[in-house]
């Protein structure tokens, strides 16, 4: 019987022999895998560190410039989307366009609501007078965005002069010069763009 309490004995140790390596292991995993997360994390910040000299890469997007006019976030006012039919001959083609104003004076934020129905419906003008193939290029969409940008602001009264180079077959005339008046909206931003 001596034999059987010594063989208990032996087992346990033998068993917690294996748990102390099992948790050793688990240890050395640990620390390795955090110790190679760090590494990662320090190495991915270097390149960036280093561009601070005057190297610029492409992988580092330029800073947004602040805007130092003024002293408080822009103001956005979404429309709603627009589903309107385009100006193609040949086939019934349409587009669904979704639209926020960025305006810099919450103020003005304000009256552009109050002129919702209108503003919605020169959009809706501009939009219908555009054919597909004008609003699948970036210049159409560019050009677009001034247009609504001209016609958002006409409701209320505000007559903002649309800029386009004299053709070289049209025939130049003079026109009287207004005061430059400058857009309260700062910019169009479209939040959706489909075009069927």
């Amino acid at each position: 019987m001596a034999t059987a309490p010594a063989a208990q004995e032996a087992a346990p140790k033998g068993g917690g022999s294996k748990k102390k390596l099992i948790i050793i292991l688990a240890a050395v995993l640990v620390l390795v895998l955090g110790g190679g997360g760090a590494a990662l994390l320090l190495l991915k910040k270097k390149p960036v560190d280093d561009g601070d000299e005057g190297d610029t890469t492409e992988e580092q997007a330029p800073k947004p410039k602040a805007h130092a006019k003024s002293d408080h976030p822009p103001t956005f006012v979404p429309l709603d989307p627009f589903t309107v039919n385009l100006a193609d001959k040949e086939v019934d083609r349409f587009a669904q366009i979704g639209i926020t104003l960025q305006v810099e004076d919450p103020k003005f934020a304000d009256q552009i609501k109050a002129y919702m129905p209108a503003i919605r419906s020169n959009v809706l003008m501009v939009l219908s007078h555009k054919t597909a193939t004008e609003l699948l290029t970036r210049e159409g969409k560019d050009q677009l965005a001034k247009d609504i940008m001209r016609e958002a602001v006409r409701p209320m009264g505000i007559e903002v002069d649309e800029e386009e180079a004299p053709a070289a077959d049209a025939p130049k005339k003079k026109k009287k010069k207004k005061a430059a008046v400058e857009n309260p909206i700062s910019q169009v931003l479209f939040s959706n763009f489909i075009v069927q």
